[in-house]
C-alpha cells in the first residue's frame, strides 16, 4: 500500500489555513493509500455508488468470499445473476462486467494510467457506462492520488462538513463546493479528513 508524496506537505499546508481541519489530522494519524490496482478501485467505487460505506463494504466481502480476487478476468467469469446473489444491483452487476470487459479487450494495467492528464483519464473513463463523476473522482482520489480533487456530490462529505462547519446535519453540494475552496491545492486531503471523521475506519476504494 502506498501512500500520496504530497500527504505530509498538504497536512502542513492544512494545519495552517483551518482550525477544524487542524483538529481531524491531529486526532487520525492514518494517511490515504492505494489500496489495490486500478481496476480493484473502479470496482470499489462502483459498488459504492449511492449506498453507505457500510453497506458497500458488505458487498464487496459478499463478492469476494463468492469469487476470490476481483479482477477483469473473474468478473466476465460471473453471470450477471451470480454477481447478483453477493447482493450487487442488475444496473451494477452489468457496469461492473461493461468495465472489466473494457479493461480486457485494451490489455489495461496500470501503467496505462501513468503520466496522463486527468482530463484524458476522465474522457476515457466517463464514457464507459457506469461510470460517472462520482465514480471518477473516487477513482482520481483513491488510485491516482491526485491532490486537489473534490466530490462535493457526496453525500458523506455533506454530512460531515454540515456537522463540523455549519452545525448542521447535511449542507448542500454549493455550499460544499464553496467551502472546499479555503482546502485548495490540497482538497483531496481535507476530503479523507472528513470521510474519516465519520467512518471508525479509514475509508478505501
Amino acid at each position: 500500500m502506498t501512500s500520496p508524496a504530497y500527504w505530509n506537505e498538504a497536512t502542513d499546508y492544512l494545519l495552517g489555513r483551518d482550525e477544524i481541519m487542524a483538529r481531524l489530522i491531529e486526532t487520525y494519524p492514518e494517511t490515504l493509500v492505494r489500496t489495490g490496482d486500478s481496476f480493484h478501485t473502479l470496482a470499489r467505487a462502483i459498488i459504492g455508488q449511492q449506498i453507505s460505506i457500510k453497506a458497500a463494504d458488505s458487498v464487496w466481502s459478499r463478492l469476494l468470499r463468492q469469487i476470490g480476487a476481483v479482477t477483469p478476468a473473474t468478473i466476465m467469469a460471473q453471470t450477471e445473476e451470480n454477481l447478483r446473489r453477493a447482493g450487487l444491483s442488475g444496473a451494477k452487476a452489468r457496469y461492473l462486467r461493461n468495465v472489466a470487459r473494457h479493461f480486457l479487450e485494451h490489455g489495461i494495467t496500470d501503467g496505462h494510467w501513468e503520466g496522463r492528464e486527468l482530463r484524458d483519464i476522465g474522457e476515457e473513463l466517463l464514457a464507459l457506462k457506469g461510470i460517472g463523476a462520482w465514480t471518477l473522482e473516487m477513482f482520481a482520489i483513491f488510485h491516482l492520488h491526485e491532490p486537489d480533487v473534490f466530490s462535493a456530490g457526496d453525500i458523506g462529505l455533506q454530512k460531515a462538513a454540515g456537522r463540523l462547519y455549519f452545525d448542521t446535519p447535511r449542507i448542500g453540494k454549493k455550499a460544499l463546493e464553496a467551502l472546499s475552496l479555503r482546502w485548495r491545492p490540497y482538497r483531496t486531503v481535507a476530503a479523507w479528513y472528513l470521510w474519516r471523521y465519520l467512518d471508525p475506519e479509514p475509508v478505501c476504494y
